[in-house]
């Protein structure tokens, strides 16, 4: 199995440490399930609901940098399925030094035959041209991801697709956790 991971919400779980951050800039009767609800679409969505400036996404984005990697743990179970995977690349809008800092705070970047930052020049998804890159070079079979966002490029790409903790229409797979993923992808370990 060779397998395309989207990063944040996906390999670690970062939206509890993005929502507190977030929640600091916004309207005090913003409530915090409102804020990762609009979260989960994306970054930007959110910083368009809820109307913040370019003053305050700078501060967001300094707030976020400044947070430690274990504010953002992988996810229980994941490290089973890196192993077991013939391949595991990754797919993100994060800034490629964030990318490696924590993959290396949590000794996992030996997990990965490559990634695609968000400072690589290519389009932000939905567009496809990352995953078309990806699959060129590694013959992908299966794109994880939480958000629909992540898997429409892939399922253009011709890529099995996965949504991770959450149940919107459209993948092939869904989980809501990884010891769930493994059991589909390898029935018979």
């Amino acid at each position: 199995m060779r397998i395309l991971w989207d990063f944040d919400g996906t390999l670690f779980d970062t939206y509890p440490a993005f929502t507190r951050v977030m929640k600091e800039l916004v309207s005090s009767e913003v409530t915090e399930e409102e804020i990762l609800k609009e979260l989960k679409v994306s970054f930007r969505h959110a910083t368009e609901v809820f109307q913040l400036s370019e003053e305050q996404i700078k501060i967001f984005r300094e707030k976020d940098n400044a947070l430690s990697p274990n504010d953002k743990p992988p996810f229980p179970g994941l490290k089973t399925i890196l192993e077991k995977a013939d391949l595991n690349v990754i797919m993100t809008h994060k800034p490629r030094a964030e990318v490696i800092e924590i993959l290396k705070h949590f000794d996992m970047e030996h997990y990965f035959a490559d990634l695609v930052a968000g400072d690589d020049g290519f389009p932000r998804k939905p567009d496809p041209a990352s995953y078309h890159h990806l699959n060129d070079h590694y013959s992908l079979d299966l794109a994880v991801g939480d958000r629909l966002l992540d898997i429409l490029p892939a399922k253009e790409v011709g890529m099995k697709t996965c949504l991770f903790q959450n149940a919107s229409p459209g993948a092939d797979i869904y989980v809501t956790n990884y010891e769930d993923l493994f059991e589909k992808l390898w029935p018979n370990h």
